[in-house]
């Protein structure tokens, strides 16, 4: 399996198919940190983030059947899809519990309709992440979905069970927010170097 130091992924496949646990364990080597922070993207609790890894790694072992090898990407893609409907189904089983996707603003917290980009530049990959991530639950999961996912606001809304109108609200509030937290993170940075 391990030829030249890469896994390849469709003997990975193959393996798994076949109950190989070598390939179970090769697969999670190779692409687990990586699903493991797409879902982290979607669910802060690192609790609930174990546990729908363990649900997402035991749905990609029952449907590796229907994993069809395109080529080099496509069972990260695939597995992928998977972890984030996984993630999405445990935010939906949640929202059931709450209003997750409630169209209105947090606290008093006012939106501007400044639709100018701050500058990351300065920002690692780890700190946009964890501003993402302190997004509330139903802004963070239309922002990962359109922004990163590249879905549009009809497709969220039919994912979530929501409005379109709701998703492309929920999109601004959540850009607008992690904007208002890049500019803090700036300034306070700025601060401490002067």
């Amino acid at each position: 399996m391990n030829i030249f130091g890469h896994n390849d992924e469709k003997a990975i496949a193959e393996g798994i198919r076949r109950g190989d646990n070598r390939a179970m364990r090769d697969f999670y080597a190779q692409f687990g940190g990586q699903l493991t922070a797409v879902c982290s993207r979607y669910i802060t609790d690192d609790h609930d983030v174990q546990d729908v890894m363990q649900d997402a790694m035991l749905s990609i072992i029952e449907h590796i059947d229907s994993f069809k090898y395109h080529e080099k990407g496509s069972l990260r893609a695939w597995a992928t899809r998977i972890v984030v409907n996984q993630a999405l189904n445990f935010i939906k089983a949640k929202r059931r519990q709450n209003d997750t996707f409630a169209d209105k603003d947090i606290g008093n917290l006012a939106y501007a309709d400044d639709d100018t980009e701050p500058d990351i530049g300065e920002l690692s990959a780890e700190t946009i992440h964890e501003m993402i991530r302190n997004l509330p639950d139903g802004y963070r999961a239309v922002f990962n979905l359109y922004a990163i996912e590249g879905k549009s606001h009809k497709e969220i809304a039919a994912t979530l069970g929501i409005k379109a109108d709701t998703s492309a609200s929920q999109f601004h509030r959540a850009k607008n927010m992690l904007a208002r937290e890049i500019e803090k993170y700036k300034k306070n940075n700025k601060d401490k170097r002067s």
